[in-house]
């Protein structure tokens, strides 16, 4: 998706109006929409519910377009899921000016998400919250509550230069 110059001057105030925000700011207001999505959300879609300093949820339901050939969740999916969570579960824990991006991310599976699987719960939470590291654990259930897959991360806290 292209965007127009006007929207990239938006987008670009946008930007500046947020590095004096706290990321627990920044992702309230995503999860309350007033402030747009970023475009990935429009890859993959999922609800962002309302966080806490250092945990963040998200409901999705993985579309037909996500299986793959024995009609089971891609693996992709899964860990986009994943990683997406616990950045947003870090970024809840910085201070304006600073930013957490992925230093690396694992995935286990334990079952598979199926075509009927419906809608599924994914939870980030911040293990521990260094000067320069983030440890981050990160869950996918479904509404029975049932684990299908769960990993880890790291960010790094970068400082964002003016």
């Amino acid at each position: 998706m292209t965007m127009s110059p006007a929207e990239t001057r938006s987008a670009i105030a946008s930007i500046a109006d947020m590095a004096g925000w706290s990321g627990l700011e920044l992702v309230a207001r995503l999860a309350e929409g007033s402030i747009p999505r970023p475009p990935m959300a429009e890859t993959l879609p999922f609800t962002l519910l309302p966080p806490e300093e250092g945990k963040v949820g998200l409901l999705a339901t993985p579309e037909p377009r996500f299986y793959n050939l024995t009609n089971t969740v891609h693996g992709g999916w899964i860990m986009t899921m994943l990683d997406t969570v616990m950045a947003l579960a870090a970024q809840t824990t910085l201070s304006p000016g600073e930013t957490c991006p992925s230093h690396e991310t694992t995935a286990k599976f334990v079952r598979p998400i199926f075509v009927d699987s419906g809608e599924m719960r994914v939870i980030g939470r911040v293990v521990s919250r260094g000067r320069t590291v983030i440890t981050l654990e990160g869950r996918i259930e479904d509404a029975q509550g049932r684990l299908h897959a769960h990993g880890t991360s790291t960010c790094l806290v970068v400082s964002r230069k003016p």
